[in-house]
C-alpha cells in the first residue's frame, strides 16, 4: 500500500511522458527539494557545506556527464578530469580577458569550448571502440594537464601554476559564503540534471542507447552513428566542463591543474560503476557513497581505536574502503540505482513481495 500504482489513471499523453508518472515520487521529489534547497542550508554547519556536500553535489555533475558517455551510450573514457580542467581553466580566461564577463555565462562558454575539445577527442570513437576508446580517452587526460602545465597563457604565466580564482559575482552578488555557494551549487546541478533526465527520455537518449546496445544494427535501421557518438560526447564534456568550473570556483578557490588528474577520473568512473552505469540517479548515489563513505569509516575508527596510530588507521580505511567496493561490485554489479529500483517493485507488491 505504500508504493502502489492503482488507481493512478493516465488520461491523457503528457501525463503518460511525466517524469515522474507515479504520485509518490512526486511527493518525495517535493519532499527532497525542500530538504535541499530549505532544510540544509538552515541547519548544516560550515564544514558539512563546504566540505562535504559542494564536492559532493559537483561530482555528482561530473558523474552525470560521465554517465552520459559511457551508461547511455557505451563509449568508455578515462579522461573525464581532463575535460573538467578545460571547463576551469576557460572560465579562468573568459573572466580575465573578456571585460564584464558574467560568471554563468563565462560558465556555460566553458562548457561549450568543453564539448568543442570533447568531439575533437570523440572522433576516435567513430573508428575504435572498448579497452581501445578507453585508451585514447587515457591520451586526452594526459594531453589536456599537459597543455595546462607546460603553456603559461592558460594560467596568465603565473609561476605557482596555482591561480586565485575570480570572485563568483552574479548580478551584483558576491557567493563567498559557503551557504551562498551552496545553493548556486545545487541549482546549477538541479537544473543540469533534470535537463539531463529530460535528454535521455527523448529520441535523442533511444539513439545513444540503440549504439550502446549494438552500434552495428542501430547503423542497419538508419540511425547516423557519426552524429549520435560525437553528440554523446558533446555533451558529457559539456557537464564535466560546468562541473571543473565549479570545482575550481566554488569549491577549490582556485585553478590549477592538479585539481584534475587521472586520479580524478578514476574516481569519477568509480562513482558510476558503483551508483549504477546508465542512470541518473546512479551519478548521485555513486556520488554520496565515494564521498561520504570514507568520511564515516574515519569516524568509525576513530571512535573505535581512539589510541591507534593515525597513519595505521588511515591505511586500516583504504584497506576497507577498497574491500567494501570489490564486495558491493560482486553482490550487486548493477550498482546501487539498481537496489533502489528492486526496493521500489518490492514496495509496489507489498504486504506479498516476491
Amino acid at each position: 500500500m505504500i508504493y502502489r500504482e492503482a488507481g493512478q489513471l493516465r488520461a491523457s499523453y503528457a501525463e503518460d511522458q511525466r517524469i515522474f508518472p507515479i504520485r509518490q515520487d512526486r511527493y518525495a521529489i517535493a519532499a527532497l527539494l525542500v530538504l535541499a534547497f530549505g532544510v540544509i542550508p538552515a541547519l548544516a554547519n560550515d564544514y558539512w557545506l563546504s566540505g562535504i556536500l559542494i564536492p559532493f553535489l559537483i561530482l555528482s555533475l561530473a558523474a552525470l556527464g560521465l554517465n552520459i558517455l559511457t551508461g547511455y551510450t557505451g563509449q568508455l573514457s578515462l579522461g573525464t578530469a581532463g575535460f573538467m580542467a578545460v571547463g576551469a581553466f576557460a572560465t579562468f580566461n573568459l573572466m580575465l580577458r573578456v571585460p564584464h564577463m558574467p560568471f554563468l555565462l563565462a560558465v556555460a562558454l566553458a562548457g561549450l569550448i568543453a564539448a568543442l575539445v570533447g568531439i575533437f577527442f570523440g572522433l576516435s570513437s567513430l573508428r575504435i571502440k572498448g579497452f581501445y576508446l578507453a585508451v585514447a580517452t587515457l591520451a586526452a587526460q594526459f594531453f589536456i594537464e599537459w597543455l595546462f602545465t607546460h603553456f603559461g597563457w592558460f594560467s596568465n604565466y603565473n609561476p605557482s601554476g596555482v591561480i586565485t580564482a575570480q570572485t563568483v559575482d552574479i548580478l551584483g552578488y558576491e557567493f563567498v559564503s559557503p551557504r551562498s555557494k551552496y545553493l548556486l551549487t545545487l541549482g546549477i546541478v538541479g537544473v543540469l540534471a533534470l535537463a539531463a533526465k529530460n535528454m535521455v527520455r527523448t529520441e535523442t537518449g533511444r539513439l545513444w542507447m540503440a549504439v550502446r546496445d549494438m552500434d552495428y544494427a542501430a547503423e542497419v535501421i538508419g540511425i547516423r552513428i557519426t552524429r549520435t557518438k560525437l553528440l554523446a560526447f558533446a555533451v558529457s564534456s559539456f557537464y564535466c566542463g560546468v562541473a571543473g568550473a565549479l570545482w575550481a570556483y566554488v569549491y577549490l578557490g582556485t585553478v590549477e591543474p592538479q585539481a584534475f588528474t587521472l586520479e580524478r577520473s578514476f574516481q569519477v568512473l568509480f562513482m558510476i560503476i558503483i551508483g549504477g552505469v546508465g542512470s541518473i540517479l546512479g551519478s548521485f548515489l555513486g556520488a554520496a557513497f565515494i564521498v561520504l563513505m570514507p568520511i564515516l569509516l574515519n569516524v568509525t575508527a576513530h571512535t573505535l581505536f581512539p589510541g591507534v596510530n593515525t597513519g595505521l588507521l588511515s591505511n586500516l580505511e583504504l584497506i576497507i574502503f577498497g574491500a567494501l567496493i570489490v564486495m558491493f561490485l560482486a553482490l550487486e554489479p548493477h550498482g546501487l540505482a539498481r537496489l533502489w529500483q528492486i526496493g521500489k517493485e518490492k514496495l509496489r507488491l507489498w504486504p506479498f513481495p516476491y
